[in-house]
């Protein structure tokens, strides 16, 4: 296993999950974050199970980000057209 690149996926995936704790004001930087944190959990994965030849998870994986990201850009969409920002404060329950 290349020490190198699991390195460099752990620490885009700290990176990302600091950019998620400090810059939470807007749903889409939100968004941002949780995909790329997805990004790179998905690149350990790859990089992990490359060598034992079993690509299925990291294949499922992707596709589950993927289903991810389009479900989070409608939420998006929704929360826009609703109540025409996407500040994550603005957004609770006792409003529904």
């Amino acid at each position: 296993m290349n020490i190198c690149l699991v390195f460099i996926s752990s620490f885009g995936f700290m990176a990302s999950f600091l950019g998620l704790s400090f810059h939470y004001n807007h749903l889409l930087s939100v968004l941002l974050a949780l995909e790329a944190i997805s990004m790179n959990l998905f690149f350990l994965v790859f990089v992990t199970l490359s060598y034992t030849m079993s690509s299925e998870i990291s294949l499922i994986m992707i596709t589950l980000s993927a289903c991810e990201a389009s479900l989070g850009l409608s939420i998006l969409v929704s929360v826009i057209r609703s109540w025409g920002n996407d500040y994550v404060l603005s957004l609770s329950l006792q409003s529904c």
